[in-house]
């Protein structure tokens, strides 16, 4: 029998994880099928329960349901209870685990594929929410020099006395960066500039948003204040992706090429 899986999210029709996943399974020779399973906002629980008790096998979990999973999942991996977001549910009989892939999803991509140094690199991650929160462990497990910096000073205050990090408002951010990774949601309604220009000038500048087919604002705003190098985050999407398919399957997915496949695809 072909096992199911989905990503659920609300919305979840530009969801580019089918078609991350269906790349994979044809790789791996995997028998598997992927969709989209859109909930309403206030339906997390009732769709995800559904669609496991109905033999599916797994979920990743997208905007805005990442919390609703963790509070709804049996147990949470390291990651997930670390970060207090859960992206991925595997199913283990009739226990559902929450995992969280996003952080070594962003240090698979920055050190494996962009080849960029985060041990010893000072570090400055830009958000306290959610992908903030993911991605911090990580970081810090690569020996990145971790800043957190937030618009609102004390969700960053309380994020970073979380970890044993730095922390400061976007507003106190100056220059003297190796990366900085944007983990706000500021591309999404584009918005590129977030701190002071010097801020990204000769560093590596890093958005976990990404677009397929021109530059995301923040990627676009650092450029132009001479940023050393930039990437968005369709690698990140990738390769948490290939980690939520080890944890289903048990086989690692071979990610190269699968970010020209997308691009070429939204041409």
């Amino acid at each position: 029998m072909t096992d199911r899986y989905a990503v659920i999210g609300n919305p979840v029709g530009h969801s580019l994880s089918p078609r991350i996943h269906a790349a994979f399974a044809g790789r791996t020779g995997q028998d598997m099928e992927y969709g989209r399973l859109e909930a309403p906002t206030n339906g997390f629980a009732r769709a995800a329960g559904e669609f496991l008790g109905a033999g599916g096998r797994g979920l990743n979990v997208t905007l805005p349901f990442k919390l609703d999973a963790w509070r709804w999942v049996d147990s949470h991996d390291e990651a997930a209870a670390a970060s207090g977001a859960v992206n991925t549910i595997v199913v283990d009989g009739k226990h559902n685990r929450g995992c969280n892939t996003d952080g070594i999803g962003l240090t698979r991509d920055l050190l494996d594929n962009l080849g960029w140094k985060l041990d010893g690199a000072r570090t400055l991650l830009l958000g306290a929410g959610g992908a903030a929160q993911g991605a911090i462990g990580s970081l810090m497990r690569a020996g990145a020099t971790l800043t957190v910096a937030n618009r609102t000073k004390s969700r960053a205050e309380s994020l970073a006395a979380r970890f044993g990090i730095a922390n400061a408002g976007l507003d106190e951010v100056d220059a003297g960066w190796d990366v900085v990774v944007n983990a706000t949601s500021a591309s999404v309604a584009g918005i590129g500039g977030l701190v002071d220009p010097r801020v990204v000038m000769d560093s590596r500048c890093y958005d976990m948003f990404y677009a397929l087919d021109s530059p995301t604002p923040f990627c676009a705003w650092a450029t132009g204040h001479g940023a050393k190098a930039v990437s968005d985050g369709l690698g990140m999407l990738i390769e948490q992706a290939a980690q939520a398919f080890f944890l289903w399957r048990d086989v690692r997915p071979e990610t190269a090429g699968i970010t020209a496949l997308l691009r070429s695809d939204a041409r």
